[in-house]
């Protein structure tokens, strides 16, 4: 019997506020459960540090330079071979609720209408979505549109909201056929309009004592009158999560149920640029990964080094689907039961919107590069990049001190500039001359002296 897929999606959740990665208040006591039961991966990271690209990357397989998903406002291209598409020619029931973020090209207004089954990536069993849910809500109420198009109002917390329209769907269930079921939420992300997160009522007097992560102590930042509501948003998500838990037991399906849970990108609070994201630092890359089910059990922990690419190809592998030409990334059942013998030794990431910017994070090191004449908004790619950061990860855990302009690393720096032109090129994007900053300053300089 294939089992049923459940993907557990949160938004912009940092690894860290997760129990079984460290996090000493009792934020996710659920998920705490599945990762004692099941598999977590310790190390896992974003290939792309912005909502609308992350989630290109999960629904396609791909790059988001591949999709031409790079930004947000960027359509996911309708005829994409999606885990969607792929699940429900194998027999799956396919559904997705919440937050979409792939409909809107900036022109449409999709963002706030409703999403026309074509521009759904192939969930057409069940559909209760927002392609922008941060504009068609708030942490308290707001709407959502249903498969016929039609606007379906919510009142009380968002989390709680969305977890009851799930177990409307679980429960109403008419078919024998396995699911694949992606609840996106929105939590814990910041509430746009209001520029602040919002965690439900209590959560600021709850979570005030709360332990600095320490890559933001001693920094500047939001995260000090935001970081109690946004460990809020993490515990509703997991109350919810265990709601969820309960009705799959309920019906006596949990057993065959792979539940995955995870995230598009981490936050850094305003502490490595003017937001809380787009950059190569662990807060904004480094996600939490769980996942329970049959072939995920155990209480393992893997070591290796995951990205959110390998995450469509493992979804794939569960339900017995070989990934499609083109899909990149790794089927994480490889490294759950040992039989890989090629697992990469890094993760590739690529940034946009705060810039052109592309990055590698091995064990030990993390590598960062940028096009400094090209828009973040308006360019996927460059020929031409600048070292902009580089950590030792193991003498430098917080990301403190940049290395790339110290003369004692020039090898180090050599040697990860031609790993990360490899993966660039594995990526599908055109091998680029990485320049060093102390270069490309000097260059500068002598540009200025020129005028």
């Amino acid at each position: 019997m294939q089992p049923n897929i459940l993907f557990f999606f949160t938004d912009q959740q940092r690894w860290d506020t997760v129990g079984c990665y460290g996090q000493k208040d009792a934020v996710t006591p659920n998920l705490d459960k599945l990762a004692e039961d099941g598999v977590k991966f310790e190390y896992t990271f974003t290939c792309q540090p912005v909502c609308g690209p992350a989630r290109a990357c999960i629904q396609s397989g791909q790059y988001a330079t591949e999709t031409g998903c790079f930004v947000n406002a960027k359509a996911l291209p309708e005829n994409e071979r999606t885990i969607a598409k792929c699940l429900s020619e194998k027999g799956y029931e396919v559904g997705y609720l919440g937050k979409w973020h792939l409909a809107s090209n900036g022109k449409n207004d999709l963002e706030i209408k409703p999403v026309p089954p074509a521009k759904r990536g192939g969930y057409k069993d069940f559909w209760l979505a927002a392609d922008a849910l941060e504009h068609t809500s708030h942490s308290e109420g707001g709407y959502m549109f249903d498969a016929g198009m039609n606007k379906i109002e919510f009142k009380g917390y968002r989390v709680d909201s969305e977890t009851d329209f799930a177990l409307d769907y679980l429960k109403n269930r008419k078919t024998d056929k396995p699911f694949f079921f992606m609840i996106s939420y929105l939590e814990p992300h910041h509430q746009n309009d209001r520029k602040r997160y919002e965690g439900p009522e209590g959560s600021k007097e709850r979570f005030k004592n709360f332990e600095v992560p320490g890559d933001l102590a001693g920094t500047e930042g939001d995260w000090r009158e935001n970081y109690p509501d946004y460990l809020g948003c993490c515990a509703s998500l997991d109350k919810n999560l265990g709601r969820i838990i309960e009705e799959l037991k309920r019906q006596g399906i949990c057993y065959n149920t792979v539940i995955i849970f995870s995230t598009d990108h981490g936050s850094h609070f305003r502490t490595r640029n003017s937001e809380y994201k787009r950059t190569c630092h662990e807060g904004a890359i480094r996600i939490p990964l769980v996942i329970h089910g049959p072939g995920f059990k155990g209480g393992k922990t893997v070591k290796e080094l995951v990205s959110l690419i390998d995450i469509p190809p493992s979804i794939l592998a569960v339900a017995g689907v070989e990934k499609p030409e083109g899909m990149r990334g790794h089927a994480v059942q490889e490294i759950v039961n040992g039989v890989s013998k090629d697992w990469p030794e890094e993760v590739f990431i690529q940034i946009s919107e705060s810039q052109v910017g592309r990055a590698i994070r091995t064990k030990k090191w993390k590598y960062s590069v940028y096009a400094p004449h090209k828009n973040g908004y308006l360019d996927s790619n460059s020929d031409v990049y600048v070292e902009q950061y580089l950590y030792d990860l193991e003498k430098d855990p917080f990301e403190k001190k940049n290395l790339t302009k110290d003369p004692a690393y020039i090898d180090v720096r050599q040697t990860l500039s031609g790993i990360l032109k490899k993966r660039m090129s594995e990526a599908g994007e055109s091998v680029p001359e990485i320049l060093p900053a102390q270069d490309y300053l000097n260059i500068k300089w002598q540009d200025c002296e020129k005028h």
